[in-house]
């Protein structure tokens, strides 16, 4: 039987276009493989949002050319982001690479894994491989106890804001909003094979408008949430722009959402914002957290800050320590700027390396300290995760999530089956900056069991 190997760098709408990947291969005959060296084809879906993410994907390329080497009949196949934008580079650079596939055409690569799943019927993977030095990586889609738990549901793609740092527009387009009928179809698949949370996925997925109807955003979780057998509901990533009072009201009636929100700041100066064009000021902001603060009371808030974007000052700066140093953001995600190619700041003046540093530095230590605070309140409670998966640290613990989307970590009980238990209710004993830790009280099949 052919088999596909999957490997993912980027955001969740990287992975849900991967998950609909393997999903099209699985019709197709394909098993998933675990390990590169084990599959008939190889695909490598990729980001090009920071130029880490850029190069280890061309290192990636580079790095399975040794298993095309080995065995010509295997086909490489580069998709995403960095597809669309580098097609023509790419085919230069990685002459190895059989196709590439932009971010539009998922639905042609998946009717080429079915065609191409014939030639591997009577194909026998070359014993060559075996020589092969272990590739590592991390394989994506792979079906395993946990794998169904969480089902990720795109309702938008592309963004139609251009951010003057961000090449998303320029390689996934602007705004298309899936019709709500399709959503609710594919929502209802995720609960059919098990998942106890549904995650709505979005570039802004907080901007979704039904292409027939206009109902917003908020509609869209009501009308989700309303599925028989949804346990969960979440979403991932809104702009602060687009939480309208009504959204954020209408967010307040869903019992079945997780209370998290991640609301990306990327600057606390008004004069960055602007250079930015995130089309919100730090006034407008505030009045979003406090929305959040008055209909949803209960719920964490997460954040991205990009530290040294080009012409960022010390004052610019400090605003923005500031305000991460009031606690609001239970975690982020905060990264040194990084030049993009075919954005407008990627030919603007950059920050000097060591003066982002220092920035940076600062800003992690004012984040964590709010990180740690807010675990430290969990200290001595008890809280509701669904698991994971073994922590990669130590196999003998589980990994798990609370409803605000913090880590714990407990030893995992004898003969353990996600499929019967996935949800643990776990004493919290200590707190550290990545999460919590602690010991597991009962197991229960359904979240509101």
């Amino acid at each position: 039987m052919a088999s596909v190997y999957i490997e993912t760098f980027g955001c969740q709408m990287n992975e849900a276009d991967s998950r609909y990947i393997a999903e099209r291969a699985s019709s197709a005959g394909y098993t998933i493989a675990g390990r590169p060296e084990e599959a008939n084809v190889l695909v490598l879906n990729t980001c090009t949002v920071r130029d880490n993410a850029e190069r280890r994907a061309y290192g990636r390329m580079n790095h399975f050319k040794a298993l095309k080497d080995a065995d010509p009949a295997l086909k490489l196949v580069v998709m995403g982001c960095l597809a669309e934008q580098d097609r023509d580079r790419m085919r230069q650079a990685a002459p190895h690479v059989d196709a590439i596939f932009g971010t539009s055409e998922l639905v042609r690569l998946g009717d080429t894994l079915r065609e191409w799943s014939a030639s591997f019927e009577h194909t026998e993977l070359s014993e060559e491989r075996a020589l092969v030095f272990p590739l590592g990586g991390a394989a994506d889609c792979v079906t395993d106890g946990f794998s169904h738990l969480r089902g990720y549901v795109t309702v938008q793609r592309g963004c139609s804001y251009y951010c003057t740092f961000c090449i998303v527009p320029h390689v996934r387009g602007r705004f298309d909003h899936r019709p709500m009928g399709d959503v609710l179809a594919e929502a209802r698949e995720r609960i059919a094979e098990g998942a106890r949370e549904v995650t709505l996925v979005g570039q802004t997925v907080n901007a979704y408008e039904d292409p027939a109807t206009g109902e917003d955003f908020g509609d869209l979780c009501k009308a989700v949430a309303a599925l028989p057998g949804l346990e969960r509901l979440t979403f991932i990533s809104p702009h602060p722009k687009d939480f309208t009072e009504k959204i954020v009201r209408d967010l307040s009636g869903v019992p079945q959402l997780n209370p998290r929100m991640h609301l990306p700041l990327q600057s606390g100066s008004d004069r960055v914002l602007r250079r930015m064009n995130r089309k919100y000021t730090m006034e407008q902001f505030r009045e979003r957290v406090a929305a959040i603060h008055r209909y949803l009371p209960q719920w964490a808030i997460t954040t991205d800050i990009i530290v040294g974007f080009p012409g960022e000052s010390d004052e610019d700066f400090e605003r923005t320590l500031d305000y991460v140093k009031t606690g609001v953001f239970a975690n982020a995600y905060m990264f040194v700027y990084s030049q993009r190619r075919g954005t407008p700041a990627a030919s603007w003046e950059l920050v000097a390396e060591a003066v982002a540093s220092a920035r940076f530095k600062r800003l992690a230590e004012a984040q964590n300290a709010a990180s740690r605070a807010h675990h430290d309140r969990k200290i001595g409670t008890t809280v509701r995760c669904l698991v994971q998966g073994p922590s990669k640290k130590d196999r003998s613990k589980l990994a798990a999530k609370t409803l605000d989307n913090v880590t714990v970590i407990a030893p995992a009980p004898p003969e353990y089956l996600a499929t019967r238990e996935p949800w643990i209710d776990v004493e919290i004993d200590a707190a550290h900056v990545w999460g919590c830790s602690g010991t597991i009280l009962r197991r229960c099949a359904r979240y509101d069991s």
